[in-house]
């Protein structure tokens, strides 16, 4: 008797899991890094030679540090948000070019134009290994302080801006330092 019950509680639990799975939000994934400081980082600039960038370069103001690469599709999409984010808010934004070469990188600056107050080069994908990235594109808050503050995942929506990020943004420059 056990050994049909046995493979139906099996299959009961599997069917739990999936449901459960399927019911979560892929862009709602916890993050251990809210609340806790920007990991350091110095990478070269793309745009600098010879010049590093890193979060020290941009404490006592809100900042957000994009994660994008040429050959990121959802990328192009979320490129035109970025560059209204910035129109609307005027904020500093680093892009954080992830696996990717300098050349590509450019020419799809070229093409789609560039939004950025700076962007560091994370060739290696190391930086981004850091900062817990999944994949591409990811943005994170960072506040005056330099503690990161949201980590959203996935391409940034004008939906996100009004609900999201501009909200925070607006609240975190209000903060003193």
């Amino acid at each position: 008797m056990m050994k049909y019950f046995l493979p139906l509680g099996g299959f009961i639990l599997l069917c739990a899991l999936l449901f459960f799975g399927l019911g979560n939000d892929p862009k709602k994934v916890p993050s251990p890094f809210i609340g806790k400081p920007a990991p350091a980082f110095e990478l070269p600039r793309l745009y600098a030679d010879g010049e590093t960038l890193s979060p020290a370069d941009m404490q006592g103001k809100v900042w957000l540090l994009n994660v994008w690469a040429s050959w990121c599709v959802s990328c192009r999409a979320e490129h035109a948000v970025i560059t209204k984010l910035i129109g609307d808010t005027g904020i500093d934004i680093v892009g954080l070019n992830y696996k990717d070469t300098d050349d590509e990188a450019k020419r799809w600056l070229t093409q789609f134009g560039n939004p950025y107050y700076a962007i560091a080069v994370d060739a290696e994908g190391r930086t981004g290994i850091d900062w817990g990235v999944y994949g591409v594109p990811e943005t994170f808050v960072i506040d005056k302080k330099g503690t990161i503050r949201l980590k959203h995942i996935g391409p940034v929506t004008v939906d996100d801006l009004k609900t999201e990020l501009i909200p925070l943004i607006e609240t975190l420059r209000g903060e003193s330092a």
